[in-house]
Order: C-alpha cells, then structure tokens, then sequence
C-alpha cells in the first residue's frame, strides 16, 4: 500500500536520522568560515547517505542503485545570513495564527505563523516568511526564486532553521536549501511555497533539480 506522507514528517524522518548519524543538529554558534563549510558539506554528506542507503528514501529500488548524489550549486557563503527573528504575537485562536498552504495533491496543510527575518542579498533587502508545524522545534521555510525552472525545481524550494535562543535568533542558509519530497517520488504530499517568500532574485545556492 503506497503512504503518502507529507511534506513535514519526510522533513522529520531525514532530521531525525541527519541527527543518529552525526550527534545533533546544531548549528555551530561560534564558527570560523571554513566551520560553516565543513557543516554544509556534512549535512549533504549525510543526506546523500539517507537518500542512497536508508529504507525511507524517496528513491525507488532502481533509483537508488544507480545514485551518485544529489546535485548542488558549488557552497558559497554569501548566502548564509545569521538574522533576529521578528515574532508574530497572534493568539491561538486568531485566525492569523495559521497559514494554510496548498499542497501538489489538492489539500491544504496548516502551519503556524511564526515570524519574519530580513536579509541583504546583493545590495537589496528581502523579507522571509517563517514558519513551525505544531510540535515541532524547527522552523521551516519554504520559498520560491529566479532559478526556479532554470537550474532548480520549477516549484521552489525549502529550508529548515533552528530557533537560537537566547535573542530569538535564526541561521538562514541557502546552501541547504532542499528540494520538495515530491520531487523524487509522486507519492508525496508537498506544499507550495506561498507569495510573501517569492523572491525576485536568483538563488544560487543549495540543491538543485532533481535528474531522475
């Protein structure tokens, strides 16, 4: 019986096993460039180790024996922001407090509103929408730009941050940008990235177009 599973709960699985196979998930607060670096290389290191080996890859049996790896821009840290979280305060039964998402199968799937970063990409200032599915610690971004057709995925991609405390801080970076679990197999719930995270500008960074 084929499950479909949402965009989220993929997002988990993978995080949970990146987390078995390396100590944790943390970003490293105090960092050099080349630890920045060498922590990206690491998280695409394990992830394409997930997608090749582990049973909940959203590869097939064919598509696994013939990965090489997944397909990245070359890493570069201009993309890598460390910003203030501004927070949303809605209440709980406000109807802001949740945003509603389309998703590639039809439904909706709901997250909570959790705030907004602002960051300079090539001399110009853009606002990034974040977002936390209830229960859980990450926030998760999914965002749409210029390269979207042309060297990644024609409907955007995502990210996950971690919330850094104290100061309400977050890590932006591009370089992990990842490509919707649909991508790989149909069977997959994913959602649409809305408007406020379209950015006019090319992303240059993170994962690019799936070649199946």
């Amino acid at each position: 019986m084929s499950v479909k599973l949402g965009p989220k709960l993929f997002t988990v699985v993978l995080l949970l096993v990146i987390a078995s196979l390396s100590g944790g998930l943390v970003y490293p607060q105090e960092k050099s460039s080349q630890q920045d670096i060498q922590f990206i290389r690491e998280f695409r290191e394990r992830r394409d180790r997930f997608f090749k080996e582990h049973p909940r890859s959203p590869l097939d049996d064919s598509q696994r024996r013939n990965f090489k790896g997944l397909a990245y821009y070359p890493i570069d840290l201009r993309y890598h922001f460390e910003e203030k979280i501004e927070r949303y305060k809605y209440h709980i039964m406000n109807p802001k407090y949740y945003a509603q998402f389309l998703t590639n199968k039809g439904v909706k799937k709901r997250y909570i509103q959790y705030g907004w970063v602002r960051f300079q990409l090539n001399g110009k200032e853009y606002v990034m929408q974040l977002y936390k599915s209830p229960g859980s610690d990450h926030l998760f971004i999914p965002f749409r730009d210029k390269t979207n057709g042309d060297g990644t995925f024609r409907g955007g991609r995502y990210l996950d941050a971690e919330i850094i405390m104290p100061g309400y801080k977050t890590v932006i970076d591009f370089n992990m940008a990842y490509n919707p679990s649909c991508v790989y197999n149909e069977k997959y719930i994913c959602i649409i990235p809305p408007e406020e995270n379209n950015f006019d500008v090319e992303i240059k960074a993170g994962e690019k177009a799936f070649k199946k």
